[in-house]
């Protein structure tokens, strides 16, 4: 709205349908995928980060819109093992929360910054 732009032209901008930009503005969930463009749109990551590491590693995950596969394949992780760390199932050892900050450390450059 601050834009100026319908629903049909955010909707054209992002990639999707008008109809998800309806959805999305009446409390439906954008699916993961589109929150690299609808960041990329808005300019700033719209949910906030959380301070500890796996909250970290949660929020970068559905800030870059990577599902469990594409993220065990990136830090070279059992996509298993991810979800029970992001699940709460089990909390990563010192040795892999060490490993996830030096991961998470690395990407910093490859996000925008949050909104204050």
């Amino acid at each position: 709205m601050d834009l100026g732009l319908l629903q049909r032209e955010v909707a054209e901008i992002i990639g999707v349908t008008e109809s998800s930009i309806w959805n999305w503005e009446h409390g439906t969930e954008p699916e993961l995928q589109y929150n690299p463009r609808i960041i990329k749109f808005l300019g700033y990551i719209p949910f906030d980060c959380p301070d500890d590491t796996v909250g970290r590693l949660a929020w970068y995950k559905r800030a870059m819109g990577m599902n469990l596969d594409h993220l065990g394949e990136a830090m070279g992780r059992d996509p298993e093992q991810l979800s029970d760390w992001l699940s709460g199932r089990h909390n990563p050892f010192l040795k892999n929360r060490e490993k996830i900050e030096q991961y998470l450390k690395n990407q910093e450059t490859f996000l925008l910054p949050e909104k204050k």
